[in-house]
């Protein structure tokens, strides 16, 4: 039986020592969406969402909340992080108005980024709600995920879509 790694002799949650571990750069680029309607759509693309600029909002968003991940995911280490990036992409047709949201996350340390890719894109699309929910509050995060993550242990890891 594979003895979990974030419980002491006790039974009880620890964080994992990483001393020992190789410092590599380590990536992570991680995907999430929002659903919005027309009218939040249109008020978005043509900068009239009254509370401002919504992506650059969200963008900001998501650079905090990847540096601050440790800090509301109890086990994960205080990173040192050296480049965050988000990028967005509008995937519309006649009747569906989705917003992907991309996070890509870059370290040269003992731990991996993964958790901080997923929590900035995550950020990322609950400030556009919380900027747009009084428009319309029927908006849908969508499925978040790791798309891809390069360096440490572990090795590479690439999602096919």
């Amino acid at each position: 039986m594979k003895k979990l790694t974030h419980l002491n002799e006790q039974g009880r949650a620890k964080m994992v020592d990483i001393s020992e571990k190789q410092e590599t750069v380590r990536t992570a680029h991680a995907i999430s969406s929002i659903l919005v309607s027309k009218e939040v759509y249109e008020k978005i693309t043509s900068s009239q969402v009254k509370k401002g600029d919504v992506l650059s909002v969200a963008q900001v968003a998501g650079i905090m909340a990847a540096k601050r991940t440790a800090d509301i995911i109890p086990m994960c280490h205080p990173i040192a992080l050296k480049a965050v990036d988000i990028q967005f992409e509008w995937k519309c047709d006649e009747n569906k108005y989705e917003l992907m949201i991309h996070s890509f996350v870059k370290t040269k340390g003992s731990t991996g980024v993964e958790m901080e890719a997923l929590t900035a894109a995550s950020v990322c699309a609950l400030t556009v709600y919380d900027m747009c929910k009084a428009i319309d509050k029927g908006m849908v995060i969508g499925q978040t995920y790791l798309m891809e993550k390069t360096g440490g242990k572990s090795g590479d890891f690439r999602r096919e879509l």
